[in-house]
């Protein structure tokens, strides 16, 4: 029934000049995609038949659309002001990851356009056409744009938002590093205030740990923040492994993070680092442009951290990580 259903819309006028357009996008076509515009200008009031009924204007963001991959057109700010004049409404609502997330909270969330250096051109032509920044559920998942930045390892995105006046809750304030604000969430006796809740500092703090934010991480933890609680599978510095702050992870290990604790992927703190040599990108460890991965692995090493059976081997046989970082991690491992 369901494909009956799908062969039925794509029968229906404006089905084939919506992919036309759809794909246009895809190439970077800017010609084409105008040619299209002005020869079906309804093109502007027309969704997607896939399940996320997103507009064309959805796509510019690589979101929840994800057929870009590595292709994702350099032209991108083009082709958003090639729809914006068209008439597209920037704060439609499309319909996927279980929420109704906007065009600015799809941009800022997605790794497409950070990784070709256009999220934050689009995010500002986004604004000046209208989009709105604090749109409930504009990331999907339940998130504001800010906070869903902070969960999808975009921290220059969520820092751009924070300075163009996004609101901030003690998560969101937390996750970009200012304390200030942090400060007043919690009253003159240092007491969780009414206006915040245990679940957002939790999560503050993770996301703090994360970013390398180690003022509000040191604040949140002589507030309670737990250093056992898992959110998303992971604890504290479980998120600061992955974000490569050294400063935050040698904190967090001073103040008795577990490093045997196991996160949803079954890796210790350790393994977490190991993991991250390979899989940490520049986009979630701005504004530094690497992590000191040696450093880290040695800091674990130095506290005691266990050195599992095969991990050695699995490192001399990563030839992603290169062959003298390969050699100075096993030289680590090997103390």
């Amino acid at each position: 029934p369901h494909l009956e259903e799908w062969v039925d819309a794509g029968r229906k006028p404006g089905v084939f000049s919506f992919e036309q357009a759809v794909e246009a996008i895809f190439a970077g076509d800017a010609a084409g995609l105008a040619a299209l515009l002005q020869q079906y200008p309804d093109l502007k009031w027309e969704r997607s038949r896939r399940r996320h009924h997103g507009t064309l204007l959805h796509y510019i963001a690589a979101n929840g659309v994800e057929y870009y991959r590595d292709d994702y057109p350099k032209n991108a700010l083009e082709l958003f002001r090639i729809l914006a004049e068209a008439g597209f409404d920037v704060n439609a609502i499309a319909e996927m990851y279980g929420d109704f997330p906007t065009t600015l909270g799809l941009v800022a969330t997605s790794i497409h356009p950070a990784k070709a250096g256009v999220q934050l051109a689009l995010m500002e032509a986004l604004l000046a056409a209208g989009a709105l920044i604090d749109h409930p559920g504009a990331a999907g998942n339940g998130h504001s744009a800010l906070v869903g930045c902070l969960a999808n390892g975009r921290p220059e995105a969520a820092d751009y938002l924070c300075l163009h006046g996004a609101q901030l809750d003690l998560e969101g304030a937390a996750g970009v590093g200012r304390l200030d604000v942090v400060l007043s969430f919690f009253d003159a006796d240092g007491r969780l205030g009414s206006s915040a809740t245990r679940g957002q500092l939790q999560r503050g703090f993770n996301w703090a740990c994360e970013y390398g934010h180690v003022d509000v991480a040191a604040y949140l933890l002589d507030k309670g923040a737990d250093l056992l609680e898992l959110v998303n599978g992971m604890n504290g510095l479980h998120y600061a492994l992955m974000g490569g702050h050294l400063s935050t992870i040698r904190l967090l290990v001073e103040r008795g993070a577990p490093l045997e604790v196991r996160n949803q992927y079954g890796g210790t703190a350790l393994g977490m680092a190991l993991w991250a040599v390979q899989n940490r990108n520049a986009v979630g460890t701005w504004p530094e442009a690497e992590a000191d991965n040696v450093a880290i692995i040695d800091l674990l090493v130095r506290a005691g951290a266990v050195i599992e059976p095969g991990v050695l081997e699995w490192v001399e046989g990563q030839e992603g990580m290169g062959a003298e970082l390969r050699v100075r991690i096993g030289e680590v491992l090997r103390g």
